[in-house]
């Protein structure tokens, strides 16, 4: 699965946000993000920070979410013409 991640985020790489191709580049972004399992970070709200005492699986599927949040900022902001 790495390799298809690599050259399915290649997509990004090669079609870069210009602030025109807002659109292709969303798709794009999508198709990368659903392979990687990512998808959820930009279709459902941020979780609230559970207290301190949730349960561990609560405080863990908070985190995967953040974890998950920074990878796909990263993504997107690698993939925008530092013009923007």
């Amino acid at each position: 699965m790495a390799n298809n991640t690599i050259s399915l985020r290649s997509l990004l790489e090669n079609e870069n946000l210009n602030g025109i191709n807002f659109l292709d580049w969303f798709r794009n972004l999508k198709i990368v993000l659903k392979l990687e399992i990512n998808e959820y970070v930009i279709k459902e709200p941020v979780l609230n920070e559970p207290g301190a005492n949730a349960p561990r699986a609560e405080k863990d599927k908070f985190k995967k979410h953040v974890d998950d949040m920074l990878d796909v900022r990263c993504l997107m902001l690698a993939t925008i013409t530092p013009e923007l």
